[in-house]
């Protein structure tokens, strides 16, 4: 009897502290400025927010970054892009040319302290000429 109400204590614990446990789909990245000029040197950033809360999720780790046309149908254009500091905390800043107008997008994945996901998005910038 008693190890029954130790495993039913144990599974009670358990499924408690997984709903805890915040999902990758709880996380968001959304443009600091979606509009941007045409160029060398532009200087771009995403904001990664916990949904639930509305809060800005500073020191994650920027695992990979991506920058290319597919939103114009063009996903073999893409530009160098390089991290950046930034002075926001849970904004993530780089650099990059843009050498066309049009709709670029910013494929992006990053590590959250506690998080077993990582976290991934898409965030589409509009670059004037």
């Amino acid at each position: 009897m008693i190890s029954r109400t130790i495993l039913l204590a144990f599974g009670l614990a358990s499924s408690a502290a997984t709903a805890a446990i915040a999902g990758a789909d709880d996380y968001g990245f959304e443009p600091v400025t979606a509009t941007v000029q045409k160029g060398d040197d532009v200087t771009i950033g995403v904001r990664l927010v916990h949904k639930s809360m509305n809060k800005p999720v500073p020191d994650a780790v920027i695992a990979k970054a991506r920058i290319d046309m597919a939103p114009d149908g063009m996903p073999t254009m893409d530009s160098p892009l390089t991290a950046i500091p930034s002075t926001e905390p849970g904004t993530y800043s780089f650099k990059t040319s843009f050498p066309m107008a049009g709709r670029w997008q910013l494929s992006i994945a990053a590590k959250v302290q506690g998080e077993p996901e990582t976290i991934v998005g898409k965030v589409t910038y509009t670059v004037s000429p």
